[in-house]
């Protein structure tokens, strides 16, 4: 059978918007393991020995996947891959009497198979009706090649230098981009493209998201989410995960973020004030980058963009100062000046903060900070600042407006507030901090997340799926919002805040790594082509102008796809498709309960699939620190 004929496989498979990855590729099923059906759910990469493991039992009551009646045996099992041998074998349990759980349309029940820890490949298996759910795998070092592809996608997004291999496999190599006439190397101003005394040499860099766009207010959240990732667990990462920089002495992550902090320096002036951001005036963009030949422009400078910059180099100071490697602590020279210019010209220039950037000559996003965003990043880059020089001028300005966080205005902990809550708690943590504010800081964020706003929710299990967020904070973006919400719970751990409670909070945070991984109703990694990984029921397609509709690197399977780890936008229940669009419903996502309101798919516009399958560079940070959070 043709792999164009595989691919029409109704949707009875396990993954609901089409069949497994390795089945569509022709891969062989191991001979005598029962069929896969949607109805379990397990993390497809697999676990850690030691880590809780639950599967989700599933029968879909609402929603594009019914009718599809399903009731579990009462006894589950779980067999060894290489033999279907039985591992273990224990009860599974109906969520809540089998009410139907409101944000996915689903009756759930859970399998709880914590106590093996046999390492191995396995499946879980339900006697009673035959079915099984995807192969996962239990060793240490599960989620170390997963850790990697994550970190690589931050390469394939490199502007302004070649893809190539060895460091880039070939189906994704590429010549270096944006280098042509009138883009980075000479890029001019928007407010003056006609004067070439305003040209100005700002290429590197990350592309932003699927657009080849660069945005400094975006960009300061990747950085700041990559060096957590590092900072979190150091020993995670190595000098040889295939950079181009790979064996030059510096961790390879610290390499990768090198990449984007040098473009950001690149827009920091001779004033300290950083240009907004770099853009083409329109949405264009071809396939593959090299190719596109549309001019770029700069915007002018802003306080929220040099805002932005000051907090992520004095963050990438702290850490490129503390590597043994001379270059590095030189570079970490570099970036401390930066801040410190940086800095000086917000003291210099208070009647501009905050910043209204209104994005003239431009139809890309303005990508603004809120003022109460750019008060609260302030102070995050003065409790960096203060960790950075000891200087106590940034340590006061810490303790005058600490309390303008909503984290002591509302008594709110947020993945929506995590510029302000993870300024708070680095300064917090600082020997010299000033001893009652650090105080206050640490117990407002214990009590908060200790209570029934956050971990009360993982003892209830208000969430079958093990990764609970309010209805309202499912929108664009929302598997970010998901690693965010992990990571506040990562967070009492590290700083050591509950100890008592510690291995709740371990696995509150692990069950929305396991979300993301496929413990989710949809059924679906949220990581593209992971395939190589173990992970066959992967999201093959995301909104990209490089792997876009249409492209040979469109969809995984029967074209090239995306490459491995890109983490897509997630379920948004509020996506809408343009107000010209007049083809068949977009079914789903729109009509669905919140937890299904997602389509594997990457129509441009009017069908507007970038508001579900976007990747984005803060998107993929903030799933690289959740990961590395897990793996501590």
């Amino acid at each position: 059978m043709s792999v164009s004929v595989l691919l029409m496989i109704c949707l009875a498979g396990p993954c609901p918007q089409g069949p497994p990855l390795r089945s569509a590729l022709g891969f062989p099923q191991t001979p005598g393991q029962p069929p896969r059906g949607q109805h379990l759910r397990v993390d497809a990469f697999g676990y850690r020995p030691g880590d809780a493991k639950v599967a989700v039992v599933r029968e879909p009551l609402v929603g594009y996947d019914v009718p599809d009646p399903f009731t579990p045996g009462g006894l589950l099992e779980v067999r060894r891959e290489q033999d279907n041998s039985l591992a273990f074998h224990g009860p599974c349990s109906l969520w809540r009497s089998g009410v139907t759980h409101i944000q996915s349309g689903d009756r759930c029940w859970s399998f709880d198979f914590s106590s093996l820890t046999e390492r191995g490949r396995f499946y879980v298996l339900d006697p009673a009706t035959g079915e099984g759910s995807e192969v996962f795998e239990i060793r240490p070092g599960i989620y170390r090649p997963v850790l990697r592809a994550a970190l690589r996608m931050f390469t394939h997004q490199r502007c302004g230098t070649p893809k190539a291999a060895p460091f880039i496999r070939d189906r994704w190599t590429d010549d270096a981009c944006h280098l042509g006439p009138g883009q980075d190397l000479e890029c001019r101003s928007i407010l003056d493209p006609s004067n070439s005394r305003t040209e100005r040499d700002l290429s590197g860099g990350w592309h932003d998201a699927g657009d080849y766009n660069k945005y400094v207010n975006y960009a300061d959240e990747a950085v700041h989410g990559v060096l957590d990732a590092f900072e979190v667990a150091p020993h995670l990462w190595s000098d040889a995960m295939g950079l181009p920089e790979s064996g030059n002495g510096v961790p390879d992550v610290l390499d990768e973020v090198a990449w984007e902090l040098e473009w950001l320096l690149k827009m920091q002036g001779p004033t300290g004030a950083v240009a907004h951001k770099l853009s083409v005036t329109d949405w264009s963009g071809t396939s593959p980058p090299s190719t596109d030949p549309g001019p770029r422009y700069y915007a002018p400078d802003t306080a929220s963009a040099t805002i932005s910059c000051c907090g992520a180099f004095a963050h990438a100071a702290i850490v490129f100062s503390a590597q043994g490697d001379p270059t590095a602590q030189t570079f970490g020279a570099q970036l401390q000046q930066a801040a410190l210019d940086a800095w000086a010209w917000l003291d210099a220039n208070p009647g501009l903060i905050p910043s209204y950037y209104n994005n003239q000559g431009f139809s890309s996003v303005a990508c603004e900070d809120s003022p109460y965003g750019q008060d609260m990043n302030r102070m995050r880059a003065a409790a960096y600042l203060f960790e950075l020089t000891g200087d106590v001028v940034y340590r006061d300005w810490v303790d005058q407006s600490h309390t303008r966080a909503h984290l002591f205005q509302w008594g709110w902990v947020s993945p929506w507030e995590d510029v302000a809550q993870s300024g708070l708690l680095r300064y917090a943590i600082h020997p010299g901090a000033t001893a009652s504010v650090s105080g206050a800081i640490l117990t407002a964020y214990r009590d908060e997340v200790s209570g029934v706003d956050h971990l009360g929710h993982f003892q209830a299990v208000d969430d079958p799926y093990r990764a609970y967020l309010a209805d309202g904070d499912h929108s664009w973006g929302s598997n970010r919002t998901k690693a965010l919400q992990g990571e506040i719970f990562i967070r009492m751990n590290t700083l050591g805040l509950d100890p008592g409670q510690a291995p709740l909070y371990r696995a509150a945070a692990r069950g929305y790594l396991h979300y993301v991984h496929g413990v989710n109703p949809v059924g679906l990694c949220f990581l593209t082509h992971m395939d190589t990984q173990g992970a066959d029921c992967s999201v093959r397609e995301t909104y990209h102008r490089w792997f876009a509709d249409g492209t040979i690197w469109d969809r995984a399977g029967p074209d090239i796809g995306p490459p491995p780890g890109f983490l897509v936008g997630g379920v948004n229940p509020k996506f809408m498709p343009d107000g010209s669009y007049n083809g068949p419903p977009l079914v789903p996502p729109l009509n669905q309960p919140i937890l299904k309101s997602f389509k594997d798919w990457n129509t441009d516009w009017p069908e507007n699939s970038w508001e579900v399958t976007e990747c984005h560079i803060p998107y993929q940070a903030a799933y690289l620190r959740l990961l590395a959070g897990c793996m501590r």
